[in-house]
């Protein structure tokens, strides 16, 4: 009985790890996006994606200004966690030309192809 449950359970992690990395590569770009960081300043300063602005979650309903007249913005983070957040604050403010990239090593896989 514990092998058919350790199985089963392999099963289940094996399902969500390959549905999170469909997940990400399902995502496409729009040309041009105006690409925003939402991780710490820290995060950013230890690497991003070339051309990125720096807008952590915690200021993102401050700093609305910023997406003012933009067109095709792409948010991203260190999972796509925070970028679904900041999207839905976003959003809820009426900015709704927004994709959530996910990981920011995965919009910048996407921007090199």
């Amino acid at each position: 009985m514990k092998i058919i449950i350790t199985i089963l359970l392999l099963i289940g992690v094996i399902y969500i790890v390959s549905s999170k990395l469909n997940n990400r590569t399902a995502v496409t770009l729009p040309d041009n996006p105006y690409l925003v960081d939402v991780r710490t300043e820290s995060e950013y300063a230890s690497g991003s994606v070339p051309g990125a602005i720096n807008v952590p979650l915690s200021s993102i309903g401050d700093s609305l200004h910023l997406f003012d007249d933009k067109e095709d913005i792409v948010l991203f983070c260190r999972s796509g966690n925070r970028s679904g957040k900041a999207k839905a604050i976003l959003e809820s403010k009426g900015i709704l030309n927004i994709t959530n990239g996910g990981s920011w090593q995965n919009v910048r896989d996407l921007l090199k192809k």
